[in-house]
C-alpha cells in the first residue's frame, strides 16, 4: 500500500496548476489526483517587459521587472464520488517599474504580499474519485471539469498609490475545462470569466469598477511517460474595461500569450516544472516575458 501511495503521489504532482501565477496558462489543471493526496509547491517566476497603461493616465513608456514567489498547498478528495481538489496559493511579489510620468522619468519599487488565491476544482465526467491503487491503474481519456477561483483582497495596498501589489477588491473566476487524450497526446480547452467587486478606496476616495474579463486557454501536451510531459500553451482574454467614479477609461483588454511547459518527476513524491511564456498580442496591460520554475512534494494521508 505504501508503494502505491508513493506512486499515486508522484503521478499527482504532474497535475498541479501552480507554475505561472496570474498568467492564466495552466496545463493539466483538470487532470485527476488520487483522493487523500496532499501536495506542497514552491514556485518562482520572473517577469519583465512593457506595460501599456490606460491612455488617460499620464504615464508613457512603462517597463517593469517583477519577481513572484508562491507557496501553494493542494488537497485532493472525493466530492459526490468525483475527483476534486482544493488549492491555496500565497504570492510574495517584488517589482520595479519605470516610465515617463508627466513628461519626466519616474520609477517605483514594491515588495510584499499579493492577493492570495483559493481554487476548488471538480471533475464532472471521466475521473471518479480514486484510491491510490485505482489511480495508478487509471488511463486518462476524456475529462470534463469545473472550478471556482477566489482571490480575496489581502494583498498589500495603499489607497494613495497608483501602483499596488494588491487590488483591494474580491476577484472570482468560474471556469469549465475539457481534456481529451489520444495515445500520448492530450488536448485541453478551458474557458472562464473573472468578475470583480468595486475598489472604493482607489487613489484616496474614488471608486474603481471593472467589467468582467473572459479568459480562454488551449494546451497541447505530449506525454513521454506518465511522469514526464511537454505542453504548448496559448491563451486569449478580453474585457476588463474600468471606470473611475462612473467615467469609463479607454482600457479594454484584448491580450494573448503563448508558451511552453515541461514537467517531470525527479524521484518518489517529487517533481519539478519549468515554463516560459511571452505576450503574443497586447492592447492594455503587461506585455511580459515570463520564466517560472516550481518544485512539488506529495504525500498521502
Amino acid at each position: 500500500m505504501n508503494a502505491l501511495r508513493r506512486a499515486a503521489g508522484t503521478l499527482a504532482l504532474l497535475a498541479v496548476p501552480a507554475i505561472a501565477p496570474a498568467q492564466e496558462l495552466e496545463p493539466g489543471a483538470y487532470w485527476p489526483i488520487a483522493k487523500n493526496i496532499n501536495i506542497i509547491t514552491a514556485v518562482n517566476a520572473i517577469n519583465w517587459g512593457d506595460i501599456a497603461f490606460d491612455p488617460s493616465l499620464p504615464i508613457e513608456d512603462g517597463r517593469a521587472t517583477i519577481n513572484t514567489s508562491v507557496v501553494a498547498f493542494t488537497r485532493a478528495f472525493s466530492l459526490s464520488g468525483r475527483s476534486a481538489n482544493l488549492g491555496i496559493s500565497v504570492p510574495i511579489v517584488a517589482g520595479h517599474l519605470e516610465g515617463v510620468f508627466l513628461g519626466e522619468h519616474a520609477e517605483a519599487s514594491r515588495f510584499g504580499l499579493g492577493d492570495p488565491r483559493v481554487r476548488l476544482a471538480m471533475n464532472l465526467y471521466g475521473a471518479p474519485a480514486m484510491t491510490p491503487a485505482e489511480f495508478v491503474k487509471y488511463e486518462q481519456r476524456r475529462i470534463l471539469g469545473v472550478s471556482l477561483t477566489v482571490a480575496p483582497p489581502l494583498g498589500q495596498y495603499d489607497s494613495e498609490k497608483v501602483i499596488n501589489l494588491g487590488t483591494h477588491r474580491w476577484s472570482i473566476k468560474p471556469e469549465i475545462g475539457f481534456s481529451g487524450t489520444v495515445g500520448s497526446w492530450v488536448m485541453e480547452l478551458m474557458a472562464g470569466v473573472w468578475v470583480f467587486t468595486d475598489n472604493e478606496e482607489f487613489r484616496g476616495t474614488h471608486t474603481r469598477t471593472q467589467a468582467p474579463i473572459v479568459a480562454t486557454q488551449a494546451h497541447l501536451t505530449y506525454k513521454f511517460t506518465r511522469t514526464r510531459w511537454l505542453a504548448a500553451d496559448a491563451n486569449f482574454y478580453t474585457g476588463g474595461r474600468t471606470s473611475i467614479d462612473g467615467d469609463q477609461n479607454l482600457d479594454l483588454q484584448k491580450n494573448s500569450r503563448i508558451g511552453a511547459t515541461f514537467s517531470s518527476a525527479i524521484g518518489p513524491r517529487q517533481a519539478i516544472r519549468m515554463a516560459v511564456s511571452r505576450g503574443a498580442y497586447t492592447t492594455i496591460g503587461a506585455d511580459f516575458t515570463t520564466i517560472a520554475v516550481s518544485y512539488s512534494y506529495a504525500w498521502a494521508r
